[in-house]
């Protein structure tokens, strides 16, 4: 592939994980590009249509679903992959159907990222669960959990009080792996 069909544009707004991983692929041959937000983004795309967009869920709390059609109207030949700390059936379908080639969990090494823009499109009809597959009350809590330590910088304090729970309860809770019998996610 030349320079042009290796030109992959990174949209996240955690500016550590964007630099490290912008110093992955660039490693790998990508001409990488980097944006905090969407309309960082849409003028990158505008300038020079990527090959490939990596692109995070969960832009400073906006939902990175709302970019993939309007980065397609701009390179309609991207492959875009949504990155994503919240991993769910739903936004997985939802992704595809507006265009995006695959979804991955984080923390997702390069390799799984590599993989992942280079195969086909899965079906998003074949993303629903079957009946055996759901998740489980133990498992929606903890994603839950995480999210919302997300929300609150990692802060125990008051993310114990905007769930409505005690601090040594939350403390206790977070002190436990994800649940077994969960499926693999971002926190495992």
């Amino acid at each position: 592939m030349g320079a042009e069909t290796r030109h992959l544009l990174l949209i996240d707004d955690d500016e550590a994980f964007r630099a490290v991983l912008a110093r992955s692929l660039t490693r790998r041959g990508f001409q990488v590009t980097a944006a905090a937000g969407p309309e960082e983004a849409l003028a990158c795309c505008g300038d020079q249509p990527p090959a490939y967009v990596v692109l995070d869920l969960n832009l400073a709390g906006q939902s990175g679903l709302n970019l993939i059609q309007p980065l397609l109207a701009l390179a309609p030949a991207t492959r875009i992959l949504i990155l994503t700390g919240y991993a769910s059936i739903p936004t997985v379908v939802s992704a595809m159907k507006l265009g995006a080639v695959h979804y991955l969990a984080k923390p997702a090494d390069v390799a799984d990222i590599l993989r992942a823009l280079r195969e086909e499109a899965p079906d998003p009809s074949a993303a629903e669960p079957a009946p055996d597959q759901r998740l489980s009350v133990r498992h929606l809590e903890w994603e839950y959990i995480q999210r919302t330590l997300d929300e609150h910088g990692g802060n125990v304090t008051a993310t114990a009080r905007a769930l409505g729970m005690h601090r040594r309860t939350l403390q206790r809770k977070l002190g436990k792996r994800r649940p077994a019998a969960s499926p693999p996610g971002p926190y495992s």
